[in-house]
């Protein structure tokens, strides 16, 4: 009996072992897992379109900054007046964001920060350093005409949006074999569409959000009808 206890105890002394072993193993990695999906966070935070001006004492500089950053990548680009300066290298560390811009002349370089909605710092370029401050321009998707289809039980029933976007206001018309409705009431807001139109035959809400380019979600037809839906924009 003895011998089944000592035998018993020395396996449950070994397991402990085996699990604390694995236990420090795995915590590195899943540390690793952790840090690596903060950082690609952090780096898609910038990606964007930006404008802003360069000072020094020789006056201002308007700029514009288009900036992605993917899986560590860096592209893109600064417009001045004059001249494009694409995008050569990127870097972010510890929340500031470097980029190397292709020069003529001596290397430019942008080195900048997050402050609110803003990216604050220092251009140098041509020898000289002067301040920087962009602020993020808001990207309007949803203006255009769109060509959509409901699926009215199993039968596509095309239709046409006009959207426009005034803030988080939209505005519009609709238009389909059944004639012309305006939309009495509409947003775009977190990325969701919600509009209501006001047709002949009663009112249609629509709710969507963009999926790869594409405007899909549900309609209600007066509490009568519902199902889904999906717009395709415009090519200008």
């Amino acid at each position: 009996m003895n011998l089944i206890m000592k035998k018993l105890k020395k396996t449950r002394t070994l397991l402990r072992t085996q699990v604390l072993a694995l236990a420090l193993l795995l915590t590195p990695v899943i540390v690793l897992g952790q840090e690596s999906g903060l950082n690609l966070k952090v780096q898609g935070s910038f990606t964007g379109k930006y404008e802003g001006v360069a000072k020094d004492p020789n006056g201002e500089v308007a700029l514009k900054l288009e900036l992605v950053v993917e899986a560590g990548k860096f592209s893109g680009r600064v417009t001045t007046p004059r001249e494009v300066h694409e995008i050569t290298k990127g870097a972010i560390t510890d929340g500031t964001l470097s980029l190397e811009l292709e020069s003529k002349g001596s290397p430019a370089r942008l080195t900048l920060k997050q402050r609110d909605d803003k990216l604050v710092g220092e251009l140098t370029a041509d020898g000289r350093k002067g301040a920087v401050e962009f602020h993020r321009v808001a990207i309007d998707e949803i203006s255009g005409e769109w060509d959509a289809a409901a699926d009215a039980q199993g039968q596509a029933f095309p239709f046409t949006l006009s959207l426009k976007l005034e803030g988080e206001k939209i505005t519009g018309t609709s238009s389909s074999q059944l004639g012309n409705s305006t939309i009495s009431s509409g947003t775009w807001k977190d990325g969701k569409l919600a509009i209501m139109l006001d047709s002949p035959s009663g009112q249609v809400a629509l709710v969507a959000t963009l999926q790869d380019g594409k405007l899909v979600g549900d309609y209600d037809y007066s509490g009568v009808m519902q199902g889904k839906w999906v717009g395709v924009k415009k090519q200008p």
